[in-house]
Order: C-alpha cells, then structure tokens, then sequence
C-alpha cells in the first residue's frame, strides 16, 4: 500500500520553488513575520476567477497602483473601475469588486473578515474564495480547491470519477490533506504543485514532491486525470453593433445595464444577441450605415458571438436615440470590453469610419 502524502513534503518543496506574484508574501518572508494584505489576498482572488494568473499580474498591479487601499476603492467612481477592468472579462465580478470594498469601508471599518461565515456574507464572495482568503490571508484552516488542486487530488488517489461529479470526493480528499499548520502556505503550495509540476498534460512526475505516494503515478493514469464529462457545443448567437462617429470625432457609446452579460460597460449600440437571425432593432443615429465585410467575432462562457458591424460618419447636428457622443479626450478603446474592441478594431482603430 502507497504511502500517504504529507503536508509537510509540498511545504518543504513551496519554501524553496514558491512562485513569485504580486500579492503573495514570499514563504520566507512569511516566517519573519510579514503578514499577506487581505485586501489584496481578496483582490488576486478576485481577478482569478476564470482567468490565468499570467493575465492577472498586470491588471492587479495597475489597480493596486491606483487604488492601493480598500478605501480608495470604495470612494472610487463606477466607470473608472469598470474601465480599468475592460478586457479582463465577467464583469459581474467588477460590479461586486466596487460593492464589496464599500461594505468593507463603510460597514467594517476597512477590516476583512477572517471567518469563512463572514467572508461569504461579502459581496461576490462565493465558497472558494472566502475559503482562500481565509486560509491565505488569515492562516485559517481552510479547505481550497481550484482547478490545479482537484487535478492533483484526482492523479494523487487515481480518482476516476469525471468532473464535476467528483467534485465532492476531491473535496473531500483535499480536506484531508490541510493541516492546521501554515494553511496558508500549503494552499497556495497545492495549487503551484498543479500550475507547475502537475499539469495538465506531460506532468513531471520525477520531479513531484508528491511523487511517492501519488496512485496515479504508480497505476500510470496520470495523463488520463481528471476526467471529465464532454461538454455541449455552444450555440452561436448573431446581433449587430453600429460604430458612428461624429465628424468632429467623438464616438457614440452606450452604457448597458448593470444586470446580464457586459453589465456596466461602455459598448456600441445594437441590437440583441440572439440564435437564429438577428432581431429586429432599431438604429441609434439617422445615417448612412455601411456594413464591414468581417465579423467580431468572441466566444462567452455559454456562448459564441458573431457580430456585424456597421459604421457611420454622422453631422454635427444629429441626435442619438440611443447613447450619448463620448469626445476624443474622454475616449479610449482600451475603456471597452474585449468584443466592442475587436468590433472597433475592424474599423482599422477608426480611420476607417471616414473613408466609407
């Protein structure tokens, strides 16, 4: 019967090849004392739900050089964050970003919560990331399970059962193995192991810290975890976006609600987003529309979008039912969410507009 994995054989190997991020507290600096920042613990939480570390460190760093406490979140306005977060994707959690450091400022006196319980009454705080706040920021017992985690839990006890069904017994597992000491540390430890040694595909065994008692390993089914359950083609939804441009310039955008997909953002009128054929709309501005012989084309959680694009130079004198004209100064495409980018940058980065 194999061995079982310690807590202390990953905490050995994390001391000497933790990876280096902006928000963590090094292992050594750890245990001299340097205690993480919880707001920024929270923040990195946030910004990698469904998104790379490799895409994280920059927009942590711009918003932390920007808002550098909870406070100066807070008191921060809606559209400098929601522009700040443009191409980082599901808003949602932007919008919750802005609510929670306000609860956090106004209602707790700028202080996180340290209990679980407490950290899920938060604003866009769901089970994991209070679980990794707890643990990371706080040196909680707490069980944290990411993507990386439940690939290590499902090679280490050669566990067959696809995901998300296995979801429970990975759990499970990975609770086992928390120990009350430096919890912390061995979170993020788990999750290094799985980003750099356990990886998806090629994992190099021969290097694991773990490589002893990992089941998979000795079975040889290391490259088959976790399974999976197939997933469903996503369908693909149409709609049409209309990018005018003033002749002095200015741009027509429009904020779009808070609730659903974009919620918040500055975007190009249009129509809805539909199966089938493109719903019938209403154009924003009185003009003469041009349609570009390509397609912005972005793929969502659930869903790909294919969207035509029409452009317009318009008069000084015309008024928009839908959206306002936004001046050059005001305006940057980077403001924009990553679909009404790519809708703007088929407009050759508006140079285009004027010639049709």
């Amino acid at each position: 019967m194999c061995e079982q994995p310690k807590a202390a054989d990953l905490l050995d190997w994390y001391d000497h090849h933790a990876r280096k991020m902006p928000w963590r507290v090094s292992p050594a600096d750890r245990k001299a004392g340097v205690a993480p920042d919880p707001y920024r613990i929270w923040m990195s939480e946030i910004m990698l739900q469904q998104t790379t570390v490799a895409t994280v460190k920059d927009y942590f760093r711009k918003f932390t050089g920007r808002w550098p406490t909870v406070y100066d979140l807070a008191n921060a306005a809606d559209e400098d964050v929601m522009a700040a977060w443009a191409g980082l994707g599901y808003y949602a959690r932007a919008r919750n970003l802005l609510k929670c450091a306000r609860v956090v400022a106004n209602d707790l006196g700028g202080t996180f919560p340290s209990r679980i319980d407490d950290l899920l009454k938060l604003p866009g705080v769901g089970p994991y990331t209070a679980a990794a706040v707890a643990s990371i920021a706080f040196d909680q017992r707490a069980t944290v399970v990411d993507g990386n985690v439940e690939r290590v839990m499902a090679r280490m006890y050669d566990i067959h059962t696809p995901l998300p069904a296995a979801k429970p017994e990975l759990t499970e597992c990975a609770d086992s193995l928390t120990p009350a000491r430096r919890p912390g540390d061995y979170a993020q430890a788990v999750m290094d192991l799985g980003a750099t040694i356990c990886t998806p595909k090629n994992p190099a065994c021969g290097i694991c810290p773990w490589r002893s008692p990992c089941l998979a390993r000795v079975e040889g089914t290391a490259a088959q975890l976790p399974k999976k359950t197939p997933k469903k083609p996503k369908p693909i939804r149409l709609g049409t976006v209309y990018i005018a441009k003033r002749v002095d310039g200015a741009y027509l955008l429009e904020r779009r609600p808070d609730k659903g997909l974009l919620g918040g953002m500055l975007g190009w009128p249009g129509s809805d987003w539909t199966e089938g054929e493109v719903p019938d709309h209403s154009v924003p501005i009185r003009a003469e529309w041009k349609e570009i012989p390509a397609e912005a084309r972005h793929t969502f959680t659930h869903f790909h979008l294919r969207l035509s694009v029409k452009t317009a130079l318009v008069p000084m004198d015309r008024t928009p039912s839908i959206g306002e004209f936004v001046t050059l100064p005001d305006f940057s495409p980077s403001d924009l969410p990553t679909v009404m980018r790519k809708a703007f940058d088929l407009t050759s980065g508006g140079r285009g507009i004027a010639q049709t």
